[in-house]
């Protein structure tokens, strides 16, 4: 019985293959990038393995739109939604977690059914709030509809509820105040969830696209993936070459720093639960 209980667990072969041919599709896209980035266009839709190596598409991409403006606008975005976030869905949690109060069920509900919605639908609701307000084509605009993350409310909810209570009350008897104890106490234990929810929120708001899309009308609120589908639109003509550099340009960073950080983000999604 032991043994058929190990043999189970054991992968079979097929898995192995599925799993290698699943690997290889999904790193091809990536490849053909990479390979058309980093030689000239001629050279673009066949493989020469002593193709010469040129650095050329990337500074034409790089003159062609203004990759600098989208690049700032970009991580300012991104840096304004996760502060927000992190703050608001950190008081939220701990309200949820720690208070009784009236309403704290549905309340709690009612951020779970938004976890159920889906923001496209919101979009046409989303854009005449943002007219009414006078905040179309900003920053703002784009990142005001994910300021209140149900996600990371949830997520820190549950984490502070498994955090003893004799430490919240050991530091009211020190003379902590509410805030005091939230600060000292509950958000140093849940690092390791800031952390991961920090990774998911930061890669999901550098890649959004269809609402910055409808909300931004200029260089000035444009973040990089608009940007990018401007510069690579039909009047601009299509030229791999150009366009792979910088669509290389856009995603570097997120590369980047899953490389080099490729073990803290496996151990902040692990400590925090993340399937």
């Amino acid at each position: 019985m032991k043994h058929d209980r190990l043999a189970y667990n054991e992968p079979n072969a097929l898995d192995t293959i599925a799993a290698w041919l699943l690997a290889l599709l999904w790193i091809l896209p990536l490849l053909y990038a990479v390979w058309t980035a980093f030689h000239p266009p001629e050279y673009s839709t066949r493989f020469v393995l002593l193709a010469p190596l040129t650095l050329d598409n990337f500074r034409r991409a790089w003159e062609a739109a203004p990759f600098a403006r989208y690049f700032l606008n970009t991580t300012l975005l991104v840096l304004m939604i996760l502060a927000v976030q992190l703050v608001l869905a950190t008081l939220a949690a701990y309200a949820f977690a720690r208070y009784t109060f009236r309403g704290r069920n549905v309340a709690f509900a009612l951020v779970l059914v938004q976890l159920m919605i889906m923001p496209d639908i919101l979009l046409v609701e989303n854009y005449k709030t943002m007219a009414s307000l006078g905040l179309v084509d900003t920053l703002l605009a784009i990142g005001l509809p994910y300021f209140a993350s149900a996600f990371a409310i949830f997520l820190l909810r549950q984490t502070f509820l498994g955090i003893p209570k004799e430490l919240d009350e050991a530091a009211r008897v020190e003379g902590a105040s509410a805030l005091q104890t939230l600060w000292r106490v509950y958000v140093p234990l849940a690092r390791p969830v800031y952390t991961a929810f920090a990774l998911v929120s930061v890669s999901f708001h550098w890649n959004n696209f269809l609402w910055p899309l409808i909300v931004t009308n200029s260089v000035n609120a444009r973040p990089l993936t608009v940007g990018l589908q401007v510069f690579s639109s039909v009047d601009q003509g299509v030229d791999w070459s150009i366009i792979t550099a910088a669509t290389l340009l856009t995603s570097a960073p997120l590369l980047v720093a899953f490389l080099l950080f490729q073990r803290q983000f496996v151990q902040s999604f692990m400590r925090a639960g993340i399937k």
